[in-house]
Order: C-alpha cells, then sequence, then structure tokens
C-alpha cells in the first residue's frame, strides 16, 4: 500500500485549455521522487509547481515543464520528498504557451531546445561550445565533464557550474564545458562575458554570504556509490572547501541543479566536503532538514562505494582467493578478504575491503605497476567468481574492472614483456666498517647504511625536525656481508638457489628461504662484530628499549619504494645482546616478498645488502600514521595528504577491518588552513578524530619544512608540484608528534 503523505492540492491556473488537467495517479518514482502521471495529449505540455504552504500556491516554485504525449504523462517533483507538499499541475496548449521562467523565450521554444535552452532556468542560452543551462541526458553529463581526481575519490567525472545573481529572485545557472574550462573564472569570462576581472569575479563569488551575487561549484559524479536500496550512483554539490556556503544558497543551487538534470532520480545531494562546511551545516541543520534539498555526508557517501580503481592498469595471471596461508608468486592475482600484513610480488591486487592510497600493498602496486582495485564482495561477485582458480586478464580503470579468461600462452608472453631483460646491480659501499652516530651519517651515504637510516639521518638536521626525529645509530652493510661471509651464508645462498625445485615452485621456494632465514638467525658474529654492536647498545640510557629497523640498498630511493619488504624488530630489555635482533633484520633480507621482488626486477641478491638503523623504541603511542608532502588529488594546490590511526595499529599494514582517519589539508587559494576529511577512523566515536586541528597543523608544518629540505637535497626544482616526500609519523604516549621516516613519494 503506498503512503501518501503529501497534501497534494491540484489546480488549473494560467491555462487556455478548457478542461482542467486530469491526474491519474500519484506515487514516487524508484529513487524516491514525488511523480504524477496526467492525462495529455500531443499539442499541450504541463508544468509543476510546488508550493511551501496554501497561502503560496499559485505562485510556487516551477520544478519541471515536459512536453505533452498521446494518451498520459509522468511529471515528477526535481527535489527530495518531504514530510509535506503541496502541488500544481498547469497545463498549457502548445499553440498559446507560457514563458514559466520569464526568460522572454516560451515554453514551446525552451522544449524544442533543451540543453541550449531551460524552461525552469532563466539563463540566457549560450553555445553548446562552451556549455548548457540544463542537462538532458548522462551522455550529455559525459560529454560535457572532465575527469580528474578528488579528495577520496579517483578519475571521478566533474562539471564546474556557475550560478549568477543568487542575491536577487531570478538566479540563473549554467553547467560549464569542463574539458574546456578548468577554472570558473574562464568560463565567465569567455563564455558569458559576466566578468573581465578575475578580482571582481572572485569578490562576488566566494566567502562572503552577506555579499555573494554568485555561486561556484562543482558537480561530481560518483559512479560506484551504491545507496540502501542498491540503486547505483549519485551526483554531489560541492563548493570550494574553504567556502562557507550558506543554507539559502545551497538551496537555491540545489534547486536548479536537480530541475536543470531531469535524468537523474532523486540521486542528486549536497555534500559538505570540508570542516568549514559541515560546521555551517551544523549550524543551519534545521533549515536543511526542513527543506528538499537532500544532503550526504562524507563518511556516508565513502562507505557505500562498492568499488575503488587505486591502480589504473593490467595484468595476466591465475585468480586466487587468499585467506592469509596460502604461498603467492608473481603469477597470481589474489584477492584479499582483508589487507595483508605483507605482501610478496603479485600479478594483480583485489581487496574486499577499502584500502588508502598509502597502504603498503598500494605502494607496491603503484611501484610495479600492477592492477589494484578495492571490488566489494570480490570473491562472490558474479563476473569473477566463475573464473577462480583460472588464468585470467585483469584490468583496473577509473570506472570499474575488466576481468575474462585467459590462455597460458598470454600469461607467458605478458611476462616475458614486462619483466626486465637485464640484471640491476645495486649500489654497496663497503669500505664504511664502523657504526656510526647518526649524527656523523650524511644524506649521501644511503650506499653505505641504506636509504632509510641517511634519510633519517638527514632528518635530524632540519631544525623545525631535530626535537621530533629518533636519535641513534647506523649499523653498515660492512657488518651484514661480514656476518654472511664468516658463517659461509653466501654459499649456501647460491646452493639453494640453483636447486630446480626451488626455482619451480613458489611453496618449495617459501619454505627454504624460511629455513635459511633461521639458519642466519643463529649464526656466529665474529668477536669484532659482537664487540662494536654491544658497545653501542651501552651507549644508550639504561632500560632503554631499542628499535632495530632495516635499512637497505635497494628500497626508500627514487623510482623504487620497497615498502613492506623487509622487518624490523624490537629489542626488549630481557632479550640480552643486540646480536640477537641485529641477526633478525639481517635475516630479513631473505623474506619471500623480498626475493620474489628482487628477482622479478632482477635485482642481484648477493649485491643486495642490509644495514640497521638503531633508536629508542616508541612504544604505547597514541596513533601513527602515514602522510605525503602534496595534494596527491590535485598538485595544483598545495597541500598534505594524512592517514592516520589510534594507538599502534600501522595505517601501512592494518589490522583486521581497520579503517583510518583520511584527509586532506591546505591553504587553498590563501584562505586559511582547511581540513577536508575522506574518512573518519572506524575505531572512535562518531564525530571524534584521532588528531586534534591543533595536531594537525603542527603536523603540516613540520612537513613543510621536511618537503623543502629534501627537494632541495634530491635536486628538485620548486615548479615541481608532482614530487613529493612520504613521512611515517606518531603520536607518542606523552601526546608529542615524531616522524620516524622520510622518503621520496613514488608518483
Amino acid at each position: 500500500m503506498r503512503s501518501l503523505y503529501h497534501l497534494v492540492l491540484f489546480l488549473l491556473t494560467g491555462t487556455l485549455l478548457a478542461a482542467e488537467p486530469v491526474i491519474t495517479d500519484f506515487g514516487y518514482t524508484p529513487g524516491g521522487k514525488v511523480s504524477f502521471t496526467v492525462k495529455s495529449n500531443a499539442d499541450s505540455y504541463h508544468v509543476l509547481r510546488r508550493s511551501p504552504d496554501l497561502l503560496s500556491v499559485g505562485t510556487g516554485r516551477a520544478v519541471a515543464v515536459v512536453p505533452g504525449a498521446e494518451d498520459t504523462v509522468s511529471i515528477t517533483d526535481s527535489g527530495r520528498p518531504f514530510s509535506q507538499g503541496f502541488y500544481q499541475v498547469e497545463t498549457y496548449s502548445n499553440s498559446a504557451p507560457a514563458d514559466t521562467d520569464g526568460d522572454g523565450y516560451r515554453d514551446t521554444v525552451e522544449l524544442a531546445r533543451l540543453g541550449i535552452n531551460n524552461p525552469v532556468n532563466p539563463a540566457p542560452p549560450i553555445s553548446r561550445l562552451h556549455g548548457a543551462t540544463m542537462i538532458t541526458s548522462r551522455d550529455y553529463f559525459e560529454r560535457l565533464s572532465n575527469r580528474g581526481d578528488r579528495p577520496g575519490a579517483q578519475s571521478v567525472r566533474e562539471i564546474k557550474f556557475l550560478v549568477y545573481d543568487v542575491h536577487t529572485d531570478t538566479p540563473v545557472l549554467y553547467f560549464a564545458d569542463s574539458n574546456r574550462y578548468i577554472y570558473h573564472f574562464y568560463f565567465t569570462r569567455d563564455a558569458t562575458g559576466r566578468y573581465t576581472s578575475n578580482s571582481a569575479f572572485n569578490n562576488d563569488t566566494y566567502f562572503n554570504n552577506t555579499t555573494r551575487k554568485n555561486l561556484a561549484g562543482s558537480l561530481i559524479s560518483h559512479d560506484n556509490y551504491v545507496d540502501d536500496q542498491g540503486r547505483p550512483g549519485i551526483y554531489t554539490i560541492e563548493f570550494w572547501p574553504t567556502d562557507p556556503v550558506a543554507f539559502r544558497f545551497v538551496e537555491m543551487a540545489y534547486e536548479l541543479i536537480a530541475a536543470g538534470m531531469p535524468f537523474v532520480d532523486g540521486n542528486v545531494a549536497y555534500r559538505p566536503a570540508s570542516e568549514t562546511q559541515r560546521r555551517w551545516h551544523r549550524n543551519e541543520i534545521a533549515a536543511f532538514e526542513n527543506s528538499h534539498v537532500n544532503v550526504i555526508q562524507t563518511e556516508d557517501l565513502f562507505a557505500n562505494v562498492v568499488y575503488t580503481g587505486l591502480n589504473e592498469a593490467e595484468s595476466y595471471g591465475r585468480l586466487r582467493v587468499v585467506t592469509g596461508s596460502e604461498t603467492l608468486s608473481v603469477r597470481d592475482i589474489a584477492i584479499f578478504r582483508n589487507i595483508p600484513n605483507d605482501l610478496t610480488h603479485v600479478s594483480g591486487i583485489i581487496t574486499e575491503i577499502p584500502q588508502t592510497p598509502l597502504s603498503h600493498i598500494n605502494l607496491k602496486a603503484r611501484q610495479n605497476d600492477t592492477p589494484n582495485a578495492y571490488i566489494k564482495d570480490a570473491s562472490t561477485h558474479p563476473d569473477i567468481a566463475p573464473l577462480l582458480g583460472q588464468n585470467v586478464y585483469y584490468k583496473v580503470e577509473a570506472d570499474g574492472f575488466e576481468i575474462r579468461a585467459a590462455s597460458q600462452q598470454e600469461v607467458d608472453d605478458w611476462f616475458d614483456a614486462i619483466r626486465p631483460s637485464d640484471p640491476q646491480i645495486p649500489v654497496r659501499n663497503l669500505a664504511t666498517t664502523e657504526i656510526r652516530p647518526l649524527t656523523s651519517v650524511q644524506f649521501g651515504d644511503s650506499d653505505t647504511f641504506g636509504a632509510k637510516a641517511s634519510n633519517v639521518a638527514e632528518l635530524r638536521r632540519i631544525n623545525a625536525l631535530r626535537s621530533i626525529t629518533p636519535n641513534g645509530f647506523a649499523v653498515p652493510f660492512y657488518f651484514y656481508d661480514e656476518f654472511m661471509k664468516f658463517n659461509g651464508f653466501y654459499t649456501r645462498a647460491t646452493a639453494m638457489m640453483s636447486d630446480p625445485l626451488f626455482q619451480s615452485t613458489p611453496e618449495i621456494r617459501e619454505a627454504r628461504l624460511r629455513d635459511f632465514r633461521n639458519s642466519l638467525k643463529d649464526g656466529i658474529l665474529p668477536s669484532w662484530m659482537a664487540d662494536a654492536l654491544d658497545t653501542m647498545h651501552q651507549s644508550f640510557p639504561e632500560g632503554t628499549i631499542l628499535r632495530a629497523r632495516s635499512s637497505t640498498n635497494n628500497e626508500d630511493l627514487e623510482g623504487f619504494n620497497g615498502a613492506g619488504l623487509y622487518s624490523s624488530y624490537t629489542h626488549r630489555l630481557d632479550e640480552g645482546h643486540f646480536q640477537k635482533s641485529a641477526k633478525q633484520v639481517w635475516a630479513s633480507l631473505w623474506n619471500y616478498r623480498a626475493y620474489e621482488e628482487r628477482e622479478f626486477w632482477r635485482i642481484d641478491h648477493f649485491i643486495a645488502a642490509m644495514g640497521i638503523l638503531v633508536h629508542p623504541n616508541y612504544d604505547d603511542e597514541q596513533a601513527n600514521g602515514v602522510g605525503v608532502t602534496a595534494n596527491i588529488f590535485d598538485p595544483r594546490w598545495e597541500g598534505h595528504y594524512i592517514n592516520v590511526q589510534v594507538g599502534e595499529n600501522l595505517v601501512t599494514n592494518p589490522e583486521e577491518n581497520s579503517i583510518p582517519e583520511e584527509y586532506l589539508i591546505a591553504d587553498l587559494a590563501g584562505t586559511g588552513d582547511e581540513i577536508q576529511y575522506i574518512r573518519f577512523s572506524n575505531q572512535l566515536e562518531d564525530g571524534e578524530t584521532v588528531l586534534t586541528r591543533t595536531q594537525a597543523l603542527d603536523l603540516k608544518d613540520k612537513m613543510n619544512a621536511l618537503h623543502n629540505h629534501f627537494r632541495i637535497k634530491y635536486g628538485v626544482s620548486q615548479s615541481n608540484s608532482t614530487w613529493a616526500m612520504e613521512i611515517e609519523f606518531k603520536i607518542t604516549a606523552d601526546g608529542r608528534l615524531a616522524i620516524k621516516q622520510a622518503r621520496p613519494w613514488l608518483n
């Protein structure tokens, strides 16, 4: 039984027809829009008006105009259904049309030129080369839209819109051809001729609800969103993040846009995308709730996305569901039901829970140019499940994925084509034979101590970061090399790697490498080496728990991140001589995932070398996170992208079902620092954030200093807006910021 909670009033006004319109049915579209079925004929057209109360019936807002048709025609409201509504349906003869929007064009003329004209939008027409006053179809939307990355949404379709005269009773709406116009001002100057001065346009358009004459915003299509009824897709209306758009202007834009996209079935919503706009929404919540404006919050938008292509690429391999115990190889396309704590080199990645761009698995996918996507319920997806266990072709694109059966020959040809043909020899300097304090390690010493150790040492040379960067020592590659030779491990590795079973069978390779690592952990140190490690250990204050961190000559480099390949260990007070942790770190050079990575890239396993970064351990931290010193969504605007989670739950390798806080912080157009949250931590209560605004601003300042310092060290031009550093940071147990790692962002 249909619930008719609207009070509906049918009137006939201003028509030259002898008979009143006959309403034959009333209900809702699948998307929830109020809809009327009207008796009609081909010589007429119909106007639907909505009024807020009985007193305004007859002068209500025109929300739809549709041409007549033989027998009946449907006409629908454009806005969100509300608890009470007063509607008026008018029927006009085509021979005596009205001018519903008062723009001087008869309705029949505008109905014949939809897109150029719009019968409920009094905007003067512009050429189709510039844009439109109405978007009549999805195809038309795609023609006008441009693809771009937005915080939380990669390669989405966007159309820029402008609403002029918002300070009057007759605002007008334009949709810009956003392939042609990347900025609103260019459109207003070249398409409408309203402004020739950028400053005058900005003064009338942004940041002041008292003097505002225009609205400039974006209409964004989130095609991979699915609502709670299973309906796909939503279009969000968004404004410049630091623009505090008041409700009355949001409502105006929403009504014009919703009416200007008649092909959309109720899935248009205003999204307050920044903290500024969220505050305004909260302050005017009663007005929003008492309106026809549909609102979607960021957390609800991204929580209901069923697909995200994180790394657009293609590959071939065997499709497998991974539960955690399987041995994977470079020829596997893996479906993970949770984000894995470590990952060997695979041919493709699918996860059934959302990832962030800074997870280790996505960094690995970017490094290796392998397709990586979040696909909800991938293992039971009808396009995927029938192919499990088979060779497949897998492609990740912005709008979706492609997967099909593939032959063994296709797989073999693919890997022959993408694997490097020549061996790669990492740089290894064994001339330094002593452990050095970080104060004596230079930026260029990555060939001696590893990039991780040399970059942390360099962090301490930045005045603003010295007090928040760990201090300690770097153990050179020389120690690892001497340890391997002293125990004959290079000879054993050569024999192991030459075994045909080791070469051909991933499961055997993984088991043999595990046994080899155990042998390294049981290895004997020359006395001079044991003494040197002990002297270093004893130089720390008594009772200091140490962190022994891997630092190799084949990770943390420009163009090769190597995130998550090797292992670090905490040396507790009851673990005796530091050599125990040192051997664990050295052994991790032979992790299965690390071996597979080097083997694919033909990196010489015997020139690869392991140093150790040693510093006091952080325990019981309040939060940990990663960040990039750039706006990874739109490099035209400076900013920093951050992932952070509460406690010791790593962002790079999260615990099961853990979703971190994710945000972009930027000083946009000189209007002050603005935070755009993409997701909130699912480990906190609603409304809580991992970092306070003060902590987020402090982190931003420190990242600016880090970025500027390393940009010079790496010889990068200041004009290069795509270069950035990636950092790892913590909020310590006592609430202090600590930056523990920096490496070039793999872009």
